[in-house]
């Protein structure tokens, strides 16, 4: 089972350690895919400030952001698993797995990021702020850019099992899993449900919709699930208390879709 996740806006940042190690983070077929953005966003972040924060999209009282992604060459690098915080995040509670959970998590999440393309939760970068949606000067729009390095890595990275994609579309637009790995993929939405008035209504509701899959996530690596198809997935979650309606694709070379029914919001 490989699972897809998108990265938080936030990151955390200080601690202590070495710094970025480039050829020690997976998939190391984007490496020189990584070191073209890295070396622009410093680049970019250690000249014109204002430029910087146009570019990256960010407001004045985020100015710090700039300053610290001009440090990503020296900046003290963590488990990513640690540097990605946010609703879905807290969800998952990785620092509070048991350790057959967090040996799991490790061998099958990775996440999604305009600066690294891809990285496991394990691997040792340092905090920064550069999203997928960014457009930098020489490279382009970071989300076209990883396409081409993504389609050369990511099939092998998928294995012949499951992948569990969880990643909001800026992110799942660096890289479309194709033809057999894509007759094996699942996405996921999760919808709210309630009655109004005698009728069922239901919402995606953006914060739950990321705390959702954060505890689906949690719940799968506790149990020890490893699926090797969207059927099974499907199998699994439901053996774990979610309300699960699944959609199987009309043709060959398409994923699977998955909604994830609930009716409290917590």
């Amino acid at each position: 089972m490989l699972v897809l996740l998108p990265p938080s806006e936030g990151k955390a940042a200080g601690g202590s350690g070495a710094p970025l190690k480039p050829q020690a983070l997976s998939l190391p077929g984007l490496a020189a895919a990584r070191a073209a953005v890295l070396e622009e966003l410093v680049e970019l972040c250690v000249g014109d400030e204002l430029k910087a924060r146009e570019v990256l999209g960010l407001s004045e009282g985020l100015r710090g952001e700039v300053a610290k992604n001009a440090e990503l060459l020296s900046a003290v690098a963590r488990p990513a698993g640690e540097i990605y915080t946010g609703v879905l995040y807290d969800a998952l509670g990785l620092s509070t797995l048991p350790a057959a959970a967090g040996a799991l998590a490790a061998r099958s999440l990775l996440v999604f990021s305009g600066l690294w393309g891809a990285v496991g939760v394990t691997d040792r970068i340092p905090s920064y702020r550069c999203s997928m949606g960014v457009k930098l000067p020489g490279l382009g729009a970071l989300g076209a850019f990883w396409r081409e390095p993504m389609a050369s890595v990511m099939p092998q990275a998928a294995g012949e099992g499951l992948v569990l994609d969880l990643r909001s579309s800026a992110y799942a637009s660096a890289w479309k899993p194709k033809g057999e790995v894509a007759g094996r993929t699942a996405t996921v939405r999760v919808l709210h449900s309630q009655l109004v008035d005698g009728v069922e209504k239901r919402s995606v509701v953006s914060h739950f919709n990321k705390a959702t899959k954060g505890r689906l996530i949690r719940d799968l690596l506790l149990a020890g699930a490893v699926p090797d198809s969207p059927a099974e997935l499907v199998t699994a979650l439901r053996d774990l208390g979610f309300t699960v309606e699944a959609e199987a694709p009309a043709k060959a070379g398409k994923a699977w879709a998955l909604d994830v029914v609930v009716t409290q919001i917590h």
